[in-house]
């Protein structure tokens, strides 16, 4: 039996442009996409924030985890991680078998692009001080999974498609 694994797993902070790439690169590679994030909603029936709200944080992870394993099993297009999920030590260590590129993006940009997204149940109140100390914590634990790191800082989603295309030698 042949083993089921992403083409590649997409990365990054919030802001970073993970579902759009991820949904682009897939079509240009004519694969399927999955996003973790939606596949938890499905699963429990409820938004991410609303089971932030109802269960708090680390169940979310719980949840993000499983679903994040059971994706890198299961799927064999291109797989967008929620912006925490690198901050699992069990999914860092599912990662380092797969092809990760981690979107990097500067505050400025991912501020502007997340604006005040009441949707993101972790950027809450001051969104940029929030997501600066965010993209803080979590940068080492992207650049420890990453296969490649791409800025997207002044790209379009395509440009960033192109960039990962040719940085994975496609």
């Amino acid at each position: 039996m042949t083993a089921i694994s992403p083409v590649v797993v997409v990365v990054g902070p919030p802001g970073a442009g993970k579902t759009t790439v991820a949904e682009l690169l897939a079509a240009r590679l004519g694969v399927e996409v999955r996003d973790t994030d939606q596949d938890v909603e499905a699963a429990e029936g409820e938004s991410i924030q609303d089971i932030f709200v109802s269960r708090g944080e680390a169940a979310f992870r719980a949840l993000e985890a499983a679903a994040v394993a059971e994706a890198l099993r299961t799927h064999s297009g291109v797989l967008a991680l929620g912006g925490g999920a690198v901050v699992d030590p069990g999914t860092r260590a599912l990662l380092a078998d797969h092809t990760v590129v981690h979107l990097d993006v500067g505050l400025a940009q991912a501020a502007a692009r997340v604006g005040m997204n009441s949707g993101r149940p972790l950027l809450l109140g001051n969104v940029r001080g929030r997501l600066k100390q965010l993209m803080d914590q979590r940068r080492p634990l992207y650049e420890e999974v990453a296969t490649v790191t791409i800025d997207t800082n002044d790209l379009t989603p395509e440009q960033v498609v192109d960039r990962i295309l040719a940085e994975l030698g496609r």
